[in-house]
């Protein structure tokens, strides 16, 4: 997957994998975390998400990573900030207050990008990447964060021969075989959320789990 389908998909706003409201699980799940005020989080191909905000406004310090400059422009536009821009090795930073969004390549942050990172946060990351990519990423992520970061990752799971990704059907197999070296993971939620997802059962999807872990290491 290039980095033009994405260009692409916000160009023609082909965002359907853009929720309107904050994600309930991210306001139900992240205190468990136990994350002091003030910390900042790692929020990977965040796009114009709204729980970059709800991120915010719990004072944390938000770090988004996102490819499209056109999702980052939006974000700040459609919530009336004014960010200030500048350079950061490869990456264009938009900052304003206390969230800040880098555009560029994921796989080009460096562990001093996130050295003072103490959180993670993925609902459409890892789900928005096929196989292969998503090996590179958990990788990634193991070999730039602080060893003791904690997070959040929400995951589908359905018959990926009913309906092509993205968002990609993610195995809890492969969640644990991904991430399970550098991280205590723990299930908190497992629920078909089919009857909420028209479009999956419009393309055929009979079974359609979402879950939710909590990343500890």
């Amino acid at each position: 997957m290039q980095p033009e389908f994405w260009h692409k998909r916000w160009q023609s706003n082909q965002i359907g994998f853009h929720l309107p409201q904050v994600n309930p699980h991210l306001q139900r799940f992240w205190p468990q975390l136990g994350l002091e005020e003030g910390a900042r989080v790692l929020v990977p191909l965040c796009g114009k998400s709204l729980d970059l905000l709800w991120l915010a406004h719990q004072g944390h310090e938000v770090l988004g990573i996102e490819l499209s400059e056109k999702a980052i422009e939006d974000f700040f536009e459609e919530h009336g900030f004014d960010p200030h821009v500048s350079e950061q090795g490869p990456f264009k930073v938009y900052r304003a207050g206390s969230i800040e969004l880098w555009s560029g390549d994921f796989f080009e942050l460096t562990p001093g990008d996130v050295a003072d990172c103490a959180g993670l946060y993925d609902r459409a990351a890892l789900i928005a990447l096929p196989s292969a990519m998503r090996e590179r990423y958990a990788a990634h992520l193991k070999r730039i964060l602080p060893r003791d970061a904690l997070g959040l990752l929400i995951t589908l799971d359905y018959d990926q021969t009913q309906k092509d990704g993205p968002p990609f059907a993610v195995l809890d197999d492969e969640v644990q075989r991904m991430f399970g070296s550098a991280w205590s993971l723990k299930i908190l939620e497992d629920q078909d959320v089919l009857e909420e997802n028209g479009k999956f059962a419009e393309s055929g999807v009979t079974r359609l789990e979402e879950r939710v872990y909590r990343l500890r290491s």
